[in-house]
């Protein structure tokens, strides 16, 4: 919508610059482009805005197929305003000189025309295409049917609409018809599922069994490898023993024969040392026999009082010690006496 400001009688017009402005005064062609900005009085001007931008048109429509079966058609065309001048006097679009608003609606009627001539061309492939076959490849020929329809419609060139592009978004049927077209493809796709889940169960067990073999291997394996080991210790056990029993035995070998020569010298040892004693106790005897019979021949010698002398000596030696002795006159007259007999004598 066009901006228009008042000024002392006088109007002003800033257009958009996706708006083709038109301005008559008298018949004549003032003022023709879009995004113009100029003065002008409202009781002479006659005013004109067409949009130049591309619109998009949503549409939907119901149709019917061959196999009589309702489908709903959702598409967008896209067009836009190639000739102003002639869409401007095919179409109202004068706009007010006060306010900027169109007096008609031109866009609601280039709509119904589009809409139209777009639900025509689509009604009649849909009319001579299955419902099956609709939904599966019915998008691409609505669409280029549409498309065709709309370039080679002469009412829109005459009116200045150039359609740039058509879009068919979806094509649905009813509600109960979509469902039971469902159900095949629902059970279809539960079997493949269900195929699945089974194979893949199958292979589950496949793998289990698989696993629990390699298991079972791996204990038999496992059980003959101890067998083997058990069998290699009782080896190294009975080597180990035997090799015992020959080291005990050789140490029993070697201790008896060093007890053998220990014994052997030990007699032998015995056997000198008696010997040696044997001959000290010769010796000793033979020394004493000697010196008792050199005391006796001494003592044959010698004459009695000299005995008695050495007796009375060895007497003496054998009596306890004597600290001093007390001589009376009696007894030192008495051993006088005898002393003086013996001398005579």
């Amino acid at each position: 919508m066009a901006d228009i400001t008042r000024r002392l009688g006088w109007r002003h017009l800033r257009g958009a610059p996706t708006a083709h402005i038109r301005h008559h005064r008298g018949g004549k062609l003032l003022h023709d482009g879009p995004g113009l900005s100029f003065w002008f009085r409202a009781l002479t001007a006659a005013l004109s805005e067409v949009p130049v931008d591309d619109r998009e048109l949503a549409m939907t429509f119901h149709a019917r197929t061959s196999d009589f079966q309702d489908v709903a058609v959702q598409a967008t065309v896209t067009y836009r305003i190639s000739d102003p001048a002639m869409a401007a006097a095919r179409l109202d679009f004068s706009i007010d000189p006060d306010t900027g608003a169109w007096r008609g609606t031109p866009l609601e009627q280039l709509g119904t025309l589009l809409t139209e001539t777009a639900q025509q061309h689509a009604l009649d492939v849909l009319a001579r295409t299955p419902l099956s076959a609709a939904l599966v490849d019915g998008v691409t020929a609505v669409r280029e049917r549409i498309a065709a329809g709309l370039g080679g419609e002469p009412r829109l060139p005459a009116t200045g609409i150039e359609v740039v592009a058509v879009r068919v978004i979806a094509l649905r049927p009813e509600p109960e018809v979509e469902r039971a077209l469902r159900t095949p493809a629902r059970e279809q796709i539960q079997q493949e599922a269900d195929r699945a889940t089974y194979e893949r169960r199958a292979v589950a067990v496949e793998r289990e069994r698989a696993i629990a073999e390699n298991e079972l291997d791996s204990q038999i394996e496992l059980a003959r490898r101890e067998e083997q080991l058990v069998d290699q210790r009782g080896t190294n056990a009975r080597r180990e023993a035997e090799e015992h029993a020959a080291a005990d035995a050789v140490r029993a070998e070697a201790e008896a024969a060093r007890t053998v020569r220990l014994a052997e010298a030990e007699a032998t040892r015995s056997v000198r040392l008696a010997r040696a004693e044997a001959e000290g106790a010769r010796e000793v005897g033979e020394a004493r026999a000697q010196a008792q019979a050199a005391w006796l021949r001494v003592h044959a010698e010698v004459d009695v009082t000299t005995l008695h002398a050495l007796t009375g000596t060895r007497l003496a030696e054998n009596l306890p010690r004597i600290d001093s002795v007390t001589v009376s006159p009696d007894v030192l007259t008495g051993l006088l006496a005898r002393l003086g007999t013996q001398e005579q004598a």
